[in-house]
């Protein structure tokens, strides 16, 4: 098995491709609608080709927790750099060193508050 992506429900499709295509440096990939016009399925992948579906559904708002689910992890080559770099909706944990895992990171939110952990290797 693979994981082909993770999908994300999000309150504005287009801010939030936005998002991760400026901040994160994903590329957008390709998108759909539900026949009925009522869901809107955008995809971001990264450099390796692995993907975020992003779904917009009309009427709908993610809960404030982010829909039940805890956070995507994204590698970066500098965590300290990438905090201050990126448009962040929210702070959950600035920087830090976590020596059981041989890496540096942080927890930032994206516009529907989504937590995303930036994880930079400290083994390389």
């Amino acid at each position: 098995m693979v994981i082909l992506h993770t999908c994300l429900n999000v309150t504005d499709v287009e801010q939030s491709v936005e998002w991760y295509v400026e901040n994160l440096g994903f590329e957008e990939s390709w998108g759909f609608e539900t026949e009925d016009g009522e869901t809107v399925n955008r995809y971001v992948a990264d450099e390796n080709g692995m993907e975020i579906q992003l779904s917009e559904t009309a009427g709908e708002t993610p809960a404030e927790d982010g829909d039940l689910w805890d956070h995507l992890a994204v590698k970066v080559d500098d965590v300290d750099t990438a905090f201050a770099d990126i448009d962040n909706h929210g702070v959950r944990q600035e920087p830090t060193d976590q020596p059981i895992a041989d890496a540096r990171t942080a927890f930032i939110e994206d516009p529907d508050g989504h937590v995303v952990e930036l994880v930079e290797s400290l083994d390389e």
